[in-house]
Parts: C-alpha cells; sequence; structure tokens
C-alpha cells in the first residue's frame, strides 16, 4: 500500500472504476439485445484477450506455471457462465434490479469458503445473509405484484445462479492472487472464456455487423480500464475504506438503465436492494477473506 496516495484519491479512482464498468454494462446489454447474449460476451471475450495480452507482454508476462494455468480454467469456466448467465439475464431485467441481486455474490461466497476452503462461518455472516435473503424477496414480491413476464422471471433466475457462480470465482480468485500477478489473472481468465465458447459460436453466434464493432471494442476496453483502477485503489486504500463505492454500481444502473432504455426503479428494487447491501454490510466486515464487490465481467 502506498503511503503517498491519499485515501480520498483511491477511493475516487475506485468510483471511477464503478461508473466505467457500469457504461460497459450499459453497451453490453444493448449488444445481448441486438445479437444475442452468447455473440456479445464472445467477441468482447476476444477484444478483451488482445487488449489484456497487449499490457501483460507489455509487463514482460510469461507463460504460466501448471498450478497457476488450472486455477486459471478453472476461474474461466466460472466466471463465463457467470458472465453468460449475467449478460443473459440483463438484456431481460432493468439494470438496477440485475445489480441488486448480483451483490449476493459475496454473500454466497463466505458459505463457499466455508466449504472449500475450511473458513469458519461467523454469526454475523447467517444474520446477513437472512438480512439479504429478504431483500431478494421482496425484489421477487415486486415481480408477482407487477405480474412479470417469463422472460423477466428466466431472466432474474438466470441472473442469481450468475452470482452464485461469480462466488465460486471469488474463492478461486483468492488461490489465483497467491500464484499470479494481475495482468496475468486477467489475460488467462479472459482467454479461456473466449477459448471454451468458440466451438460452439458457428452454431450459437454470427459474425458482428460492422456498426456493432465500435461498441464491442469500447467494451473490452472500458472493462480493461475499469480492471485496472479498481486494482489500483484497492492496492493503495483498505478494502474497509473502498468497500461503500462498490454500491454506488445500482445508482448508476439505475440512472443509465433510465437514460439508455427507459427502465424505472420500483419501490420493491429498492427497498430490495437497501436490505441486500445492508446483508452484506452486517456479514462481510474488516478483516474477512472475501472483499465486498459488485458482479461485473470486468474483474474476469
Amino acid at each position: 500500500m502506498s503511503a503517498r496516495t491519499s485515501p480520498v484519491i483511491a477511493f475516487g479512482a475506485a468510483a471511477l472504476g464503478i461508473a466505467v464498468y457500469s457504461v460497459m454494462d450499459t453497451l453490453m446489454k444493448q449488444l445481448s439485445i441486438d445479437s444475442g447474449a452468447y455473440s456479445a460476451v464472445l467477441w468482447r471475450s476476444w477484444v478483451g484477450v488482445a487488449i489484456t495480452g497487449i499490457l501483460f507482454l507489455g509487463r514482460g508476462g510469461r507463460w504460466p506455471g501448471r498450478a497457476a494455468l488450472k486455477l486459471h480454467m478453472a476461474r474461466g469456466a466460472a466466471g463465463g457462465a457467470s458472465v453468460l448467465l449475467f449478460f443473459w439475464g440483463l438484456a431481460r431485467v432493468p439494470m438496477a434490479q440485475s445489480v441488486a441481486l448480483t451483490f449476493l455474490a459475496p454473500l454466497i461466497a463466505l458459505f463457499l469458503a466455508a466449504v472449500a476452503l475450511g473458513e469458519r462461518i461467523r454469526r454475523a455472516a447467517i444474520w446477513g445473509s437472512v438480512i439479504a435473503a429478504t431483500g431478494v424477496l421482496v425484489i421477487a414480491g415486486g415481480e408477482v405484484q407487477a405480474q412479470a413476464s417469463t422472460q423477466v422471471v428466466l431472466g432474474s433466475l438466470a441472473i442469481f445462479a450468475a452470482s452464485i457462480l461469480y462466488a465460486v470465482s471469488l474463492v478461486l480468485l483468492r488461490r489465483q492472487a497467491q500464484v499470479a500477478g494481475p495482468a496475468e489473472v486477467a489475460l488467462f481468465t479472459m482467454l479461456v472464456i473466449a477459448v471454451l465458447m468458440t466451438p460452439a459460436a458457428p452454431f450459437a453466434s454470427g459474425w458482428p455487423a460492422m456498426g456493432q464493432w465500435p461498441a464491442i471494442v469500447i467494451a473490452a476496453a472500458l472493462g480493461s480500464l475499469s480492471a485496472l483502477l479498481i486494482a489500483w485503489a484497492y492496492a493503495r486504500a483498505e478494502a474497509q475504506i473502498l468497500a461503500p463505492v462498490e454500491y454506488t454500481a445500482f445508482v448508476w444502473s439505475a440512472c443509465l438503465g433510465y437514460m439508455v432504455f427507459g427502465e424505472h426503479v420500483s419501490p420493491f428494487t429498492l427497498v430490495g436492494a437497501v436490505l441486500i447491501i445492508a446483508g452484506c454490510v452486517v456479514a462481510v466486515r474488516p478483516g474477512s477473506e472475501i472483499k465486498l464487490a459488485p458482479q461485473s465481467e470486468a474483474g474476469l
């Protein structure tokens, strides 16, 4: 941690990173609506490989060892499935509601870490999970009250499943960080996603239209920029200082969803989001191994 960097500057960098990936999510939602989530994630991943590859090689990166490569493959598979499900759901569900549901990932990761890493489940984590689960029920109640379509319900379920898989990737990230640097993690996780998705491309994805390529390239660039900003901030300020900024993703998603897609935030979504965030704050305290983090493929 750099003593010369003010926590205010680090907080600002993290806030900018959250805003950048929210814009990226907006682009990816439009691409998913236009050509399908599979195609949007596939081509964004390959462009992301090119961008992160340049960064990796520019820093003198080398091919990872066997242990690191296994972790890259495992996290890439979990992360790829998570991202695909998230954007499939995002194309059907308002952005604010989608982001609110993904805040469950750190809580799920706490329980997965207990199983996979032998960590003790604290009482606070249990109470936090109860509060957050109440928030999910409130959001679900809003869908019932609004008589949501089958597509919206399926989209919400897909995002919930994406949160579980993202929680798996958070646990794997702990191990990755012990054997590889950020540039290597970003490149090889993205590369695994792209390679695993490519064989089905002739059947599930067409070549993007010329007009879509700018959005794909910009989305990939914003994802890389977001990851760098957040990593820079977390290297210079304590997690307990930066954690609150993660929840500004809900504000950005609500604003961008309204401006770009005409989406309105229902009272059920707002109350549910508050409960989920409160549950995370209760469960994830300073010193916890799993840090608060919103769902974002920028971190993959």
